[in-house]
């Protein structure tokens, strides 16, 4: 008797739940929750990052670390060599990207047109692929070298060969000793392979 009591509650509840759902209408009781959410996260945020404060602030994050004078009294070295090294790191690095972008558009575009071939398609996926892995193999070898203590480093990958320039006076058996490892780490490419230039 007591199950037939219990099981006609629970009949009687979820009635009660399907005619408040039906009543208010299922569409219109996600959009509530929905509101709910979205101002419970608000709340939430706001209380995080400003900690009540009426002034919107991030604690301090949001102001400069430094006197901003400091920066403005300062004057850049004039040093015309190092413009020019500069000047040039930046060029090279300009100029390969520019061509790197270049040809990942034509590849794109191979890639985007409905007439190519499946064939056409492949080859120029592969192209992209060879090419972004050639961007991180260049990446990784001119961080790895500017952290044994160069300034500047570019290195340009083509093949199976590789071409670096780096910003030294002269280079020391030890300092290409270092290059070549480095460079044979990252792509394999034996010291034959490596040109290595100072500039």
């Amino acid at each position: 008797m007591k199950t037939q009591t219990t099981a006609l509650c629970e009949v009687k509840k979820n009635n009660k739940f399907k005619t408040v759902i039906l009543k208010f209408g299922k569409r219109n009781l996600i959009i509530a929750c929905s509101v709910l959410l979205i101002g419970a996260a608000v709340l939430l945020n706001w209380i995080l990052f400003t900690g009540g404060n009426s002034d919107g602030g991030y604690d301090g994050y949001d102001q400069p670390s430094g006197n901003i004078s400091d920066n403005l009294n300062q004057t850049p070295p004039s040093n015309d060599a190092t413009n020019t090294d500069n000047t040039y790191f930046s060029a090279t690095q300009v100029s390969r990207q520019r061509a790197r972008d270049e040809a990942l558009e034509v590849l794109q575009a191979v890639v985007d047109n409905a007439e190519s071939s499946e064939t056409a398609k492949a080859e120029a996926l592969a192209g992209i692929s060879a090419i972004a892995d050639e961007i991180q193999k260049e990446a990784n070898i001119e961080s790895l070298i500017t952290a044994k203590g160069f300034e500047q480093c570019v290195a340009v990958l083509n093949g199976d060969s590789i071409s670096i320039i780096v910003s030294a006076d002269t280079l020391q058996p030890a300092q290409l000793a270092q290059i070549n490892a480095i460079v044979y780490e990252q792509t394999g490419i034996a010291p034959v392979g490596v040109t290595v230039i100072n500039k």
